[in-house]
């Protein structure tokens, strides 16, 4: 099979938002990569986004709407289902406030092909004030500072948790023959799901720097998530408390020169102090060396360990952890 006719599987997860899901599905129709399929998953029980996909015409653009209803986390979720029935060879997640630009799918293909990977982590430009007459988009892109272009080993990448969050959904672009379990499948926020994919990925990742993927930074609008009839205060700590375990558990599975060489390691572009940060608020090291002043370092201690007796994980977990582990 020719890489022009391999075929891409869109997942795009909407609700409420219908001009900017009309860019979204715009920006695939402008696609170089003309073989693709989208199936766009409403999650309004009022149906608002199916006259959007009428509009288009387009018989590679399927609308389905979900009942019951979802919610944000679980129709995200859904769409990482390792499922395939449309017998695509390639996958990803655009969701209706985000786009791609045109040589996303190209691109992405043609490096699986060269680099020998099934998943590629593209980086994106953020768009601020989305949805607004002041959107802009960044100059930069969101990895530029924390990861370098390449090949990672699973075990590395996971260590990316320490300082941040790893992958972004939709920078991630995978193959059908990826061995990654990408739906995290239990119950939690879509903020967690994102560090939970990062540590389900169990091969090699490629992160390529070019960004050809936009990212719309308006996550207070997009609040119909899993937990939200929790108040803010022990939200937080719930996501907090359950990061630290997810990452105080990379850390343990990493090799020990990864462990050891993790301040300077070369693959990451955070910071040494951000990175020591990560380790002292995880309680995975409470000593930071000259990384991190001796306030600051207690600080960061004390805080993690707040987190640590005040916090409760998320229920989905230890379920989730105890999957990986099998």
């Amino acid at each position: 099979m020719s890489l022009s006719h391999a075929l891409v599987h869109v997942r795009t997860p909407t609700y409420r938002r219908p001009e900017p899901l009309h860019r979204c599905l715009t920006s695939l129709i402008e696609q170089s990569h003309g073989n693709w399929v989208c199936d766009v998953y409403d999650d309004d029980p009022e149906g608002s986004a199916r006259d959007v996909v009428k509009a288009f015409s387009d018989d590679r653009i399927t609308y389905n709407h979900n009942r019951p209803q979802r919610f944000a986390s679980r129709n995200i979720d859904k769409c990482f289902s390792r499922d395939n029935p449309r017998e695509a060879d390639y996958f990803c997640v655009v969701e209706d406030d985000n786009f791609i630009l045109p040589r996303f799918m190209e691109d992405n293909i043609a490096l699986c092909h060269r680099e020998n990977v099934q998943i590629v982590l593209r980086n994106q430009l953020v768009e601020h004030h989305s949805d607004t007459p002041d959107a802009r988009l960044s100059k930069s892109g969101l990895l530029d500072d924390k990861l370098s272009a390449g090949r990672y080993e699973p075990d590395v990448f996971r260590l990316s948790l320490i300082a941040d969050i790893g992958v972004s959904n939709g920078g991630l672009f995978w193959s059908r023959e990826a061995s990654s379990e990408l739906e995290v499948s239990v119950p939690c926020s879509a903020t967690l799901q994102e560090y939970m994919r990062t540590f389900a990925i169990t091969e090699p990742i490629y992160v390529a720097l070019e960004p050809l993927a936009v990212w719309a930074e308006n996550g207070d609008a997009t609040q119909r998530d899993h937990g939200l009839n929790v108040g803010y205060f022990n939200r937080e700590l719930t996501l907090k408390h359950s990061i630290g375990i997810l990452q105080r558990r990379a850390w343990t599975i990493a090799r020990a020169e990864d462990r050891a060489n993790f301040l300077i390691h070369p693959q990451f572009c955070y910071s040494r102090e951000s990175r020591a940060r990560g380790l002292v608020k995880s309680h995975i090291r409470l000593g930071a060396g000259t990384a991190l002043r001796w306030k600051e370092a207690l600080r960061l201690a004390v805080r993690g360990g707040l987190i640590r007796l005040i916090g409760r994980p998320e229920p989905g977990l230890h379920q989730f952890l105890q999957a990986q582990a099998n």
